[in-house]
């Protein structure tokens, strides 16, 4: 077992430097320690040159962009006080002194640590409401049938879940219990369950380290290792791929490093609609000097131009942001970063001291590489070998390059795949471990990175301690968790919707989560929850998945926010930052208790003389105590009790020294070569996010695309060829159903398609995973329009 405490990667207040690497760094964001504030300053980046104005990066003279389809940031901040003018106080006091509850870049309250200024965004402003909206009348959940027909916003906006409810099989909805009521029934019945047959989900919603460290200690307590999170539908394929080509599966280096890098890559991933405030860092990063390359089928607006609101100069005339961009087929990544490799082998671009020190499997990969034909990587990137050499010099002329990925590389059968050859690509040139140069899977959520860490997940206990006999014995000690885990292998999220359709789950607690719309095939996900025995709906608001038929018994439990959470709590940004956000003092939902404390009063209920040994816990505290002593590279989380304490475990930047797989090397993959054959006519499908967060739809039209949640995007090629025009009338089909929406023609592949998710899920289909289990959300579809016989 490794931790990033160990060989040299220490904690940030611990770690050594080598004296060239401090006067590389020294005008670089300084490391820091609990409770310490270091931020960096734009202007002492990239020798002077970014000092000033920088016309050449401008959009337009046009203020603002006006007239341009852009976010008005200053008019969500307008409808942000609008909608929460009942109760302004509390909501300044959470965006003053919380952290965010949206983006997993990291805050503390309105501020960051990468640099100056206010760090503030539209998704966290969407996502206050949830904080600071009253109660729900409980007695409009009494009966369903007029909520079905609503929308998930509709449902939400009905306000906080306030009391615990339960609905029996054939009842026209829920009635109010008691919490001891509740609690004695969860428990009860789980007793009577064989614990293979309980399965354990927690989405990313603001739950914090303490909430997940909870949860899945009360699953292996009860005896299941079927435990997940919404993590599986994000990165599971950066995690398999990461952990086993470097030995870790978080990202290797800080944000900070965007900023003075030669080069930043992005690949699959659109910063400006998930990561908004990234979009600062990429202005400041162009500022010094920084290029950007985008990898991608369709050419994401937000990431051609943006105007950042909080600065001056871009707000004014905006800011241009990548450099180049590289259309590939939306199943293209490994053929054209092959194709690059070729190059760069070629060409000797490739940083041979380091493959030979501290790499292993080279020789595999460059004559997999060598052995390639050029008509074959053409045709499965979609580009030409000169596109690829464009790349490659690019690349590899750069000193120091960043690649930054999401689910447009993951959300694949390949995703593992997509994702070693990313590490191929930096590994080739020594791009881990320096500064300005690292590896980052970003994260979309404030709590994703924090969650798997913490256990919640079928392969893992705590980060560093995978599930087996040995480590299972560890924990059994009663310096640990005093009780013997289970050892058999537990099932992702996505295949226990597949198993409760066979009949072999008969519980499943939900803390958040919204299967029914995030899941491929929603009508199979209802009838997968419908057979189900007993569901346990743990949230803050009312969503759709909550009145599926149940099987025999559903369980509505309110959970306070990370805000109302006695003892505050911590989140892990994408960036390995562990980050404290205290209490903040405001109005509670009427019988909801802390996150963490829902599961724990149950445990006490199933076994009440084993419980009160093992969850002694009277706050969050306690459990950062806990947390501190059982997981390594989290020591020092319980040290963490004020606004702004944090520490980044592993210091900025990972695999100075040394990488974490057995032998300490980096390892090269000679992967597989795609062949996506998709027939002539047909087209490939995949999902794409618009103004949203996660399932929660925040508004019909993205303001960054211009597209309806209904629009379909097509290249000006493939409309020329059926004959259809701009907003024409089209359904997309296949085996699974239809879909009807318009066309949208935008820069997307000849080819492909998008279109947005959670709608078209219906015609995603379901049991098509990637090898960590990462759905599949491509689909080869058919267009059918007015011109179609």
């Amino acid at each position: 077992m490794k931790t990033f405490s160990e060989g040299g990667s220490l904690y940030p207040h611990q770690r050594e430097e080598s004296p060239a690497t401090a006067r590389e760094d020294r005008t670089r964001t300084r490391e820091i320690s609990n409770g310490e504030r270091a931020v960096t300053n734009p202007d002492v980046h990239a020798e002077g040159k970014s000092k000033g104005w920088h016309p050449e990066h401008w959009v337009s003279l046009v203020p603002y962009g006006v007239n341009q389809t852009h976010p008005n940031a200053y008019g969500d901040i307008f409808r942000c006080v609008v909608q929460n003018r009942d109760n302004l106080a509390y909501a300044w006091r959470i965006l003053r002194d919380g952290c965010c509850d949206g983006c997993a870049l990291g805050t503390s309250g309105l501020h960051d640590w990468t640099m100056k200024g206010i760090h503030l965004c539209n998704v966290r402003l969407e996502l206050l409401r949830l904080n600071t909206v009253p109660d729900l009348d409980y007695r409009l959940l009494e009966d369903i049938e007029p909520l079905r027909n609503k929308s998930e916003r509709e449902v939400r906006q009905l306000g906080r879940l306030p009391v615990p409810m339960i609905r029996r099989r054939g009842d026209r909805g829920f009635r109010r219990i008691s919490r001891e009521e509740a609690t004695s029934l969860i428990a009860d019945e789980l007793r009577r369950i064989d614990p293979r047959r309980i399965a354990w989900y927690m989405t990313s919603r603001g739950l914090t380290n303490e909430a997940y460290y909870a949860h899945q200690k009360v699953a292996r307590f009860i005896g299941t290792n079927h435990v997940d999170t919404s993590a599986r539908i994000c990165h599971a394929p950066s995690t398999a791929a990461l952990s086993s080509t470097i030995g870790c599966a978080a990202t290797t280096c800080s944000y900070s490093d965007w900023v003075g890098a030669d080069l930043i890559v992005l690949v699959g991933t659109n910063l400006a609609n998930n990561q908004p405030v990234a979009t600062k860092y990429l202005h400041y990063a162009k500022k010094a000097g920084t290029k950007i390359f985008l990898v991608n089928p369709y050419f994401e607006p937000g990431l051609e131009r943006y105007w950042v609101p909080s600065v001056f100069e871009s707000a004014l005339f905006g800011t241009r942001i990548v450099d180049d961009f590289f259309q590939i087929y939306t199943s293209g990544d490994i053929p054209f970063f092959y194709g690059v490799l070729k190059h760069l082998i070629a060409n000797d671009w490739v940083d041979r001291d380091f493959i030979r020190t501290r790499t292993a499997g080279w020789n595999e990969l460059e004559t997999k590489v060598k052995g390639l034909s050029w008509e074959a990587l053409e045709r499965g990137a979609g580009l030409t070998r000169a596109d690829m050499f464009r790349f490659a010099e690019g690349f590899g002329k750069a000193r120091h390059t960043v690649v930054t990925w999401s689910m447009g590389i993951t959300q694949h059968t390949c995703g593992s795949d997509n994702v070693r050859a990313l590490v191929n690509l930096q590994l080739s040139r020594g791009n881990v471990g320096r500064p300005h140069t690292g590896l980052m899977p970003i994260r979309g959520h404030s709590g994703v990175q924090g969650g798997a860490e913490m256990g919640a997940t079928p392969a893992a206990y705590v980060m560093g301690f995978a599930v087996n006999s040995d480590n299972a014995q560890k924990f059994a000690s009663p310096d640990m968790w005093g009780f013997e885990p289970p050892v058999w292998k537990g099932l992702s999220a996505t295949h226990m919707l597949l198993a409760a359709e066979r009949g072999e789950i008969d519980a499943l607690w939900q803390s958040g989560g919204n299967f029914k719309q995030t899941l491929p095939e929603p009508d199979l996900v209802r009838e997968s929850l419908g057979q189900i025995r007993l569901r346990v709906h743990q949230d803050i608001v009312v969503n759709p998945t909550m009145f599926v038929e149940p099987a025999d018994t559903v369980v509505l439990l309110p959970s306070r926010t990370r805000y109302e959470q006695r003892g505050g709590g911590t989140e892990t940004s994408t960036e390995r930052r562990v980050i404290y956000s205290p209490e903040i003092p405001g109005p509670r939902p009427l019988e909801a208790l802390d996150e963490w404390e829902v599961p724990v009063l149950v445990a006490r209920k199933f076994d009440p003389q084993r419980a009160l040994k093992v969850f002694p816990w009277h706050d969050t505290q306690d459990i950062r105590e806990e947390i501190d002593r059982v997981c390594p590279t989290y020591r020092g989380i319980a040290k963490l009790r004020k606004k702004g304490d944090n520490f980044q475990y592993g210091g900025r930047r990972l695999l100075a020294d040394k990488f974490l797989t057995p032998d300490g090397k980096g390892h090269f993959t000679a992967i597989d070569f795609p062949e996506e054959c998709v027939p002539p006519g047909r087209f490939l499908l995949s999902t794409r996010r618009g103004k949203q967060f996660n399932s929660m739809l925040l508004d019909e039209n993205d303001p960054i695309t211009g597209a309806h949640r209904n629009d379909i995007i097509m290249s000006k090629e493939d409309a020329e060829r059926l004959g259809v025009n701009n907003g024409a009338a089209a359904t997309l089909q296949n085996a699974l159903g239809s879909f009807a929406g318009r066309v949208k023609i935008d820069r997307i592949k000849p080819g492909c398609l998008q279109a947005h998710w959670p709608e078209v899920n219906a015609i995603i289909p379901a049991g098509r995973f990637d090898s960590s289990g990462m759905p599949d959300y491509n689909t080869e579809v058919d267009v059918i329009t007015a011109n179609c016989s």
